[in-house]
């Protein structure tokens, strides 16, 4: 086998990708700390062709030059808005219908593995920050709260790895239906 140039993946250029029809895929980001996390969302949520990202609290904003070098560019591909309260946007788009989903661990919580996202559905994935999770009232006021099944000593992942754990199963999932 050969590695690929970039030049041969065919990726769509900037203009090509905001033409382009997102996937019904929402990220509220809930006072992240982490610039390079933040910088690794919006890569995620481009590679995926994300709708939004909400950047929300504490949560900084581009341009900055520690969001810029996990981004790749991708900071001028995904659209997103700040906002400094998370429930002010959970509001916002629960009265556009759209889904809320608290990634957090909680009791009642539905497992990544066992949720079922139905088509015709906008979700809004809400990834908390990373020593306190999700704020409360955030997972108060979602409509469900998914946790990533894991299995080891540890009982947390990076918020930017918990994003695209999410992400690509709910895309692949999505995916799947349409086919």
């Amino acid at each position: 086998m050969r590695k690929l140039k970039n030049e041969e993946l065919e990726r769509l250029d900037i203009s090509e990708f905001k033409a382009a029809e997102k996937y019904p895929i929402i990220i509220v980001l809930d006072n992240i700390r982490s610039l390079n996390n933040i910088g690794s969302v919006f890569r995620t949520s481009d590679a995926f062709l994300i709708e939004k990202i909400y950047l929300c609290g504490i949560t900084a904003k581009p341009p900055h030059n520690d969001i810029r070098k996990t981004a790749l560019g991708s900071t001028e591909t995904v659209a997103w808005e700040y906002a400094e309260n998370t429930i002010d946007v959970i509001k916002t788009l629960k009265a556009d219908s759209v889904k809320i989903c608290a990634i957090e661990q909680a009791e009642n919580a539905t497992m990544l593995n066992d949720f079922k996202p139905q088509p015709n559905q906008k979700y809004a994935f809400v990834f908390g920050n990373e020593v306190k999770g999700v704020a409360q009232n955030v997972v108060n006021a979602s409509d469900v709260v998914i946790e990533i099944p894991q299995y080891g000593t540890k009982h947390s992942l990076n918020i930017s790895v918990s994003c695209g754990v999410v992400v690509w199963d709910v895309f692949s999932k999505l995916i799947v239906k349409e086919l």
